[in-house]
């Protein structure tokens, strides 16, 4: 059966490429924007890192409704902490502190945890999802983001990490 450690287990992969793609970014290139209104590198990738902090929140504790007034409240603090992440070096430490934390609480859970429903307020659609379900959605997610960001490498010139990762098994096949 599928559970809490397979989760944490596969998390852990999904953060370890994105940790990858962050350290193959030059810190010089953190400011590049793909286009106008849109997130730079570095913001993105704070995002990403901060993004698992209501996840945590909700599951270890319990909560079992949410609505549009849990994430207002929450909103203006994480800007405030996406935006004090400024350096390269910040925003790895982040990445990794961050992701462990969010791996480990879900190793903790039962399987019963993961089986909970959580309910959602209208217009949020579904109404309801468990908690299996909503801490699948982490990772979805990140790969969303981090598909974002390998386009954004090979904007500035980067072959992605698994690009170079495929390409090196198939040379190596081929000879």
């Amino acid at each position: 059966m599928y559970g809490p450690r397979d989760i944490a287990e596969s998390f852990r992969t999904v953060r370890k490429n994105t940790i990858q793609i962050a350290e193959d970014i030059p810190a010089d290139k953190y400011g590049f924007k793909a286009a106008e209104g849109v997130k730079s590198v570095g913001e993105i990738l704070a995002h990403i890192a901060l993004s698992t902090g209501w996840q945590i929140e909700v599951h270890g504790q319990r909560v079992s409704s949410i609505d549009f007034s849990y994430f207002a409240a929450r909103g203006p603090q994480v800007a405030a902490q996406e935006k004090a992440l400024q350096t390269k070096e910040q925003i790895l430490e982040a990445l990794k502190t961050r992701g462990e934390e969010f791996a480990s609480a879900v190793a903790g859970m039962t399987p019963e945890q993961l089986a909970e429903v959580v309910a959602f307020a209208p217009p949020m659609q579904p109404s309801q999802k468990t908690r299996f379900e909503m801490l699948l959605g982490v990772k979805e997610h990140e790969m969303h983001h981090r598909g974002q960001l390998m386009l954004i490498e090979r904007i500035l010139g980067i072959v992605p990490h698994l690009t170079r990762r495929r390409q090196a098994a198939a040379a190596g096949v081929r000879t």
